[in-house]
């Protein structure tokens, strides 16, 4: 897989990854400290990209950018280039009032994976925030386990009620609590096998 174009000139995958993960991580901790996540468009693409575009403008031109390219995971292809904007169009108008309906266009969502890189991480904290002003909860991503996770994620284009089940038992009333956002950051990133630095570090 080749490097992404970054800002900062980088050209070994593991300096990158390095530098992608200590300054994604200072920037969500600014979205929460700073107050700027409560002016994020709620469950829509838009929305995404604003959160996208916080954690990712230092390093990659491309961030907040539908991507133009296809990308597939494993023997999974994501949204076709020439569907995408059509998908994006069609989940921002599905409902979003009960949890069940937040976690159907999530999972829509990650079938879309608009952007080259850094979808995961940016969708959980879309998904927060859908989650937050629909429903008055949020997930507590350190009481949701990498191995259940994942394999979840994966089957739930064909079957939600896994990963439905697996979050809905990880839901917390504690909304605003930073220490939960924060350590959420890093369990989130850990998901996507970034774990060299913990956030409340930075």
């Amino acid at each position: 897989m080749a490097i992404l174009p970054n800002k900062l000139g980088i050209t070994s995958q593991t300096e990158l990854n390095r530098i992608e993960e200590k300054v994604s991580k200072q920037k969500a901790k600014h979205l929460f400290d700073s107050g700027d996540m409560n002016f994020i468009e709620i469950g829509t693409f838009k929305g995404l990209s604003e959160v996208h575009r916080y954690l990712f403008e230092d390093i990659y031109e491309l961030a907040g950018m539908m991507r133009d390219v296809n990308i597939a995971k494993k023997d999974f292809l994501f949204a076709p280039i020439m569907y995408l904007k059509d998908s994006l169009d069609y989940i921002d108008k599905m409902p979003q009032h009960s949890f069940d309906e937040i976690i159907e266009k999530y999972v829509e969502m990650n079938v879309a994976h608009p952007f080259r890189d850094g979808n995961g991480r940016s969708a959980r904290i879309w998904l927060d925030f859908m989650l937050k002003s629909e429903i008055r909860s949020v997930i507590d991503w350190n009481v949701v386990d990498k191995k259940d996770y994942l394999p979840a994620m994966e089957r739930s284009p064909v079957q939600d009620i896994e990963i439905k089940q697996i979050l809905k038992t990880a839901l917390t009333p504690k909304t605003n609590d930073r220490d939960r956002f924060m350590n959420g950051i890093d369990a989130s990133f850990y998901y996507e096998g970034y774990f060299a630095y913990k956030i409340k570090e930075l």
